[in-house]
């Protein structure tokens, strides 16, 4: 038996705001399907040289009614960083609230515009611990 990681798919409310928080963590749009029959696109992302693991964003044109707001009964996604620490900064710049500081200088949580859980690792282990990040709360759920 063998089995090949295809995707993890999330629905998304905004597809422009959810492309553009990917786009910030460095992802870029792999490939595009638009179905005027089923009413959807689907915009697969993927980070740079990494076209084989990408995030399915699934944006249903009549909206979501009835589904459940928050997305976090599937879990996360993961994603190693080269700099937790310039990642997080990064982000924060752009408006994205760091949900669970890197206070270790290794792990780190943000949400997605549709409430998605997104980890972040820093590559090589972890760096020191240092501010302002040691000192930073978790905000929210993550």
């Amino acid at each position: 038996m063998s089995i090949k990681y295809l995707h993890t798919m999330v629905r998304v409310k905004d597809l422009e705001a959810s492309m553009a928080f990917y786009e910030l963590l460095g992802l870029k749009e792999t490939r595009r399907h638009e179905s005027e029959a089923g009413r959807f696109t689907l915009v697969f992302m993927a980070p740079p040289g990494q076209e084989d693991c990408p995030v399915e964003l699934t944006y249903n044109w009549d909206g979501d009614a009835g589904l459940p707001d928050d997305s976090r009964h599937f879990g996360h996604l993961a994603y190693a960083v080269d700099n937790i620490y310039e990642t997080c900064q990064h982000l924060m710049d752009n408006g994205i609230t760091i949900n669970r500081p890197p206070r270790d200088g290794r792990m780190a949580f943000v949400r997605s515009p549709d409430n998605v859980s997104v980890e972040l690792l820093h590559a090589d282990g972890s760096l020191e611990p240092a501010e302002p990040w040691t000192s930073m709360e978790n905000i929210g759920h993550w």
